[in-house]
């Protein structure tokens, strides 16, 4: 065992937790730790005389890969759940990691940012860390990205500008067509500020924990997590831009231009090529999901085929939330497609 390891015996597999120093997250904005618990699940019978392909399971907003753990009376963990679909012969032996991407605000989107850190080089130094001391195929047809909500933005986002690290993504419920997903919170966040002003917002920011458990919306920490990702100003009160103006909600356009840019849908033509490179590209999405991320995904899914890039997109009957089972369906196909 290597210092700064732990094993967790739980079951024939094993979850090693990586204490993970990133250089990358070295000196953060927020003064969020730059070593992270990285739980790191190898199967039954794991031999290093093998190499095996790995997955990297990301994550939602205000949630990191230990949750991935948590027990549960009525539904698997994880582990349970791939230690069943190995032994079931619907998955293959694989090797899989669970990043953690938090920050104090709940999450970075995995996005390199002034205000948060540089998270997406966080988990490339992660990758190549994984590649050298685990017997992995350390190529893009043995790695992929699996993640709901924001991990699903981020596998989909990951994918597109580092095609030569991940070749396969499973996307559930991720973060598409950013004007229905984030513009109905606004109100939230500006009614939030006209009974608390510019002191409580900093207390928000300070300490969103005793902000959210004293009736700060979750919603306005959301809007506030969201532009300290996708519209970081070093300059600005909070570090970042509101994509509106607090007095009276007005669009700035400018700033919401910021947010766009990082929607999967207005990336997809510039990122063509290397969507069309990869092994599997599968999303999925609940057709009542709350957030409205399905219209969204039928609008990534038309477009992927007007481009003629290989996709499956599957929408079932559900929510955003409760949707672990739909991990057995992608788990079978990332592993049938693997290199």
């Amino acid at each position: 065992m290597r210092l700064g390891q732990a094993i967790m015996p739980l079951m024939a597999s094993q979850i090693i937790i990586e204490n993970f120093h990133s250089p990358a997250l070295e000196g953060n904005p927020l003064g969020d730790p730059a070593t992270r618990r990285v739980p790191v699940y190898l199967p039954d019978g794991y031999d290093e005389s093998l190499r095996y392909s790995v997955l990297y399971l990301l994550s939602a907003f205000a949630s990191r890969g230990l949750k991935l753990l948590n027990d549960d009376l009525w539904q698997e963990n994880i582990q349970e759940r791939l230690d069943r679909l190995i032994a079931e012969g619907t998955v293959q032996p694989l090797i899989v990691v669970m990043p953690d991407a938090s920050t104090r605000y709940g999450g970075s989107q995995y996005l390199n940012s002034s205000a948060t850190g540089n998270y997406e080089d966080h988990i490339l130094e992660l990758v190549a860390y994984i590649d050298e001391h685990y017997p992995t195929k350390a190529h893009p047809g043995g790695r992929a990205l699996a993640g709901h909500s924001s991990g699903g933005f981020a596998a989909l986002h990951l994918a597109m500008r580092h095609p030569d690290a991940f070749g396969l993504v499973a996307d559930h419920s991720g973060d598409l067509g950013f004007e229905l997903v984030y513009q109905p919170e606004f109100g939230d966040f500006l009614r939030y500020y006209e009974r608390v002003g510019d002191e409580g917002i900093a207390d928000l920011l300070a300490d969103p924990g005793a902000a959210l458990n004293s009736g700060a919306p979750f919603a306005a920490l959301n809007v506030a997590a969201m532009a300290s990702c996708y519209s970081p100003n070093r300059d600005a009160a909070w570090g970042f831009d509101l994509p509106f103006e607090l007095h009276s909600g007005t669009l700035c356009e400018d700033v919401w231009a910021r947010w766009l840019a990082h929607d999967p849908l207005r990336m997809v033509d510039a990122n063509a090529e290397a969507l069309r490179s990869l092994r599997l590209l599968y999303l999925d999405c609940g057709r009542f999901d709350e957030y409205n991320l399905l219209y969204g995904a039928r609008r990534f899914a038309d477009q992927l085929s007007a481009l003629n890039i290989p996709h499956e997109f599957e929408e079932f009957d559900g929510g955003h939330r409760n949707i672990r089972h739909r991990y057995d369906i992608s788990l079978a196909k990332l592993s049938a497609a693997f290199v």
